[in-house]
């Protein structure tokens, strides 16, 4: 039976970063699927110190226990197929709000998930489209309030710009439990615009 030697909780929760072997940022995956690569030997290289270790079965003949070292960037031999170089992260509301991180942009005031909605800045009904550069996270009242009418015209000017997040950003909004050797992974690889001083 397989057991973490970090608390219960680090199994759960720690994600691994998985690359391509020329570097490329792939996506997040379980620690299940980073045993595979690492036992069917389709591990090219690894990046960070050990995050998880994965203990197996007791080996017949030595008497002793399996052992496997888990690291935090996993880059696994072969390519990402043509075309998969910078997906388009999924517009979702989980997404959106993360992206926004919770607040209203409307207001400024920080809501839980479930208290957001999704607005779109030129609204559905004058051809607006669902899509990341024209949708906001909105408190329900300011949502009702502004109705079917731009930002413009109902004197509610937006606290930021919507934008569509790079892959490498919505990874980072998409995982709440990044390590440190990720985390430094991925800020490199941040659109330079982007990138915090």
């Amino acid at each position: 039976m397989l057991g973490a030697i970090r608390t219960r909780n680090d199994i759960h929760t720690t994600r691994v970063l998985s690359l391509d072997s020329t570097g490329r940022i792939l996506d997040w995956m379980s620690w299940q699927e980073a045993v595979c690569l690492y036992v069917r030997g389709a591990v090219a290289w690894t990046l960070g110190d050990p995050c998880l270790t994965i203990h197996g079965g007791m080996n017949r003949d030595s008497g002793l226990q399996s052992q496997l070292d888990l690291h935090p960037i996993v880059a696994s031999r072969g390519h990402a197929r043509p075309g998969c170089y910078e997906p388009a992260p999924a517009l979702t509301n989980t997404a959106l709000f993360a992206r926004d991180r919770h607040l209203c942009l409307y207001c400024g005031q920080h809501f839980t998930k479930n208290q957001l909605t999704r607005d779109h800045v030129l609204p559905l009904s004058k051809q607006g489209l669902d899509e990341w550069e024209n949708v906001v996270s909105a408190c329900l009242a300011c949502n009702v309030r502004k109705g079917s009418r731009t930002p413009q015209q109902a004197g509610m000017p937006l606290l930021a710009v919507p934008y569509r997040p790079s892959w490498v950003e919505h990874l980072i909004l998409s995982n709440r439990n990044i390590l440190a050797d990720q985390m430094q992974f991925l800020v490199g690889h941040l659109p330079k615009h982007r990138r915090a001083s």
